[in-house]
């Protein structure tokens, strides 16, 4: 079963920020510069851990992943970044 999550990163090398740029492209949809929304089950999350810790420098990059809840209320105010036209999002 999938549950959600947020990524959000805070990467000082240009480098290594591209880099995780590019692997969470195609693990979840992109909300902001940071930060991207994904559906994971146990053990694509598992993965995505090992591999982010292989990219990232733990003395000097942040990144935070935030279990949300089915029950998680979302507010979006201003002129942020939507979720793409076609992509549907169901809480379990």
């Amino acid at each position: 079963m999938k549950s959600l999550y947020l990524f959000c990163y805070d990467i000082s090398d240009e480098n290594r920020l591209n880099k995780i740029y590019r692997y969470m492209k195609g693990k979840g949809i992109h909300l902001q510069y940071s930060v991207f929304y994904c559906a994971l089950d146990k053990n694509q999350l598992h993965e995505m851990i090992q591999d982010i810790s292989k990219i990232i420098h733990p003395r000097y990059d942040d990144v935070r992943i935030y279990s949300l809840s089915k029950d998680s209320l979302v507010e979006v105010l201003g002129v942020g970044d939507r979720i793409p036209e076609g992509v549907e999002i169901y809480f379990d």
